[in-house]
Order: structure tokens, then C-alpha cells, then sequence
């Protein structure tokens, strides 16, 4: 009986999607034009915003600091453009049911493509920064090698983990308001569990901070995009099956928590 009922959960997703996807797509498109309105510059600033925080960091780390890793504006920027990404993601999507309070009190749209969209605007203006990753790594002279065309992989594998943790935050906070002023304080602690300024080799003497940082998400998607783009490493069939459990467990956790909240998302926003 519960598999039947799964099955016909499942089906009646994937006829949404398919059916509001049309909608998806639009409300990607006017974030973006919402985001770069007025600006003269406009989605360039995607470019260069990482690119001129990487330049006021690498001044502060790698020369003040003497914070001791080859070519660390590429380190640096490749780390920084996947947790952008994944800070993006989540924190928008975290508002996105009650900021979309007005369309859904209206007519029928899936609760779930609100978030969703946010994920994928965010992963659009993570493509745009990656211009931003690559000028680096030339100007700097890293390597190009084959492994380059593996980055889709972690970037899959973080977006997967993205809408899973987004439909967790999007369907608290409609019940649990505080979550929008303690998620900015858990994202500061978090971006410092994560080998994104300094190496990791800083923290491997520490065996209690490198046992928390390992346990970590955010750590296996960030090392396997560097290895794949800077280090021309192959990750190993063990690192893939960690990525791919974090990214299904939480997609999993987020997809059975976020319809258990909805039914009554209508009393709350």
C-alpha cells in the first residue's frame, strides 16, 4: 500500500514539474532581471564581484597572511565560487515560500518550485562566475588538463544537496521565523569549517577541528571540484559514493520534511 502511494507521489511530481516548468523558467528569468536592473554593468557583476574579492583576499592571505598554497587565487576562487553558489541558493530559497504568499493564496503552483527556482537562479549566476574562474586560472598559469571537463560532477552533486537543504530551510521558516537571522550566523561558522581561504593542510595536525570540519558536506564538494579543475586528480569511487549519499539523503530528507509542512503552509503565511 505505501508503495503504491509512493509511486503515485512520485508520479504526480514528475506531472507538476513537467507541467509548471514553463513557470520555472520565468521566474528564473525575472530574478535575473530583477537582480541587474538598473545596473549598468548588469550580469557582469557576476564576474566581477568574485573576481575583485579574490584579489582583496589574496592580498590579505597569501602576502600578509603568508598563507602557504600555490597559485591560491585560483584555491582560493574555486572554493569560494561552489560556496557562493550554495549560499545563495539556500538563503534565497529560505524566504522563497513567504515572499511567494500572494501567487500561491491565488491559484495552484507546486510549493516546491519556489524553492527550486531559487537553486537554479543561483546556479545560473554560479555559470557566470565560472568566466571569473577560468581568467584566473590562466592568468596564473594553472594547468589544463582533461579532468577540467568532470566539473559538472561536483557541481551536480552540490545542487542536488542544495534543493534538498533548501526545502528543509523554505518549509521551517515558514513556521519558524528566527531561522532567517540564525541561518546568516550558522553560514559564517559554516564558511570557516570549509578549507575555502586557508588549506586544509593547516588543520590535519588539529584532529578534533579536521574530524568536524570532514564531517562537513560542503568539505567533499569543495575538494572534489579542486581536484578535478586545479589539482588534474581523479577523485576516487569513495569520495564519489560520499557526495552522492550527502546529495540523495538530504534531497530525500528535504523532499519527506517539506511535504509534511505544506499541508499547512496556508495557515502560516
Amino acid at each position: 500500500m505505501s508503495n503504491c502511494k509512493a509511486m503515485n507521489d512520485m508520479k504526480l511530481f514528475y506531472s507538476d514539474l513537467k507541467k509548471f516548468f514553463p513557470l520555472l523558467l520565468n521566474l528564473s528569468a525575472k530574478d535575473i532581471k530583477i537582480k541587474y536592473r538598473r545596473s549598468v554593468l548588469g550580469i557582469l557583476w557576476s564576474i566581477f564581484n568574485p573576481l575583485l574579492t579574490m584579489l582583496v583576499l589574496t592580498q590579505v592571505f597569501s602576502m600578509l597572511l603568508k598563507v602557504q598554497v600555490e597559485n591560491f587565487a585560483t584555491y582560493y576562487i574555486l572554493g569560494s565560487s561552489l560556496w557562493n553558489f550554495f549560499s545563495e541558493a539556500t538563503t534565497l530559497s529560505m524566504m522563497s515560500i513567504i515572499s511567494s504568499s500572494a501567487l500561491i493564496k491565488k491559484v495552484y503552483v507546486p510549493k516546491y518550485i519556489f524553492p527550486l527556482e531559487k537553486c537554479l537562479f543561483a546556479l545560473i549566476n554560479f555559470a557566470f562566475s565560472m568566466v571569473a574562474v577560468v581568467v584566473v586560472m590562466l592568468f596564473q598559469g594553472t594547468k589544463l588538463t582533461a579532468t577540467l571537463l568532470l566539473f559538472p560532477i561536483p557541481v551536480l552533486y552540490c545542487f542536488v544537496f542544495c534543493i534538498g537543504f533548501s526545502l528543509i530551510l523554505s518549509a521551517l521558516t515558514v513556521y519558524f521565523r528566527d531561522i532567517m537571522h540564525l541561518y546568516g550566523i550558522l553560514l559564517t561558522i559554516w564558511i570557516y569549517l570549509t578549507p575555502i581561504i586557508y588549506p586544509e593542510e593547516l588543520i590535519k595536525h588539529n584532529s578534533v577541528i579536521y574530524s568536524i570540519v570532514k564531517c562537513n558536506p560542503m568539505y567533499y564538494f569543495v575538494k572534489y571540484f579542486r581536484d578535478v579543475m586545479m589539482y588534474n586528480a581523479l577523485p576516487t569511487f569513495s569520495e564519489n559514493l560520499i557526495c552522492i549519499f550527502i546529495s540523495l539523503f538530504t534531497l530525500l530528507l528535504g523532499a519527506i520534511i517539506f511535504n509534511k509542512a505544506e499541508k499547512k503552509f496556508i495557515l502560516h503565511i
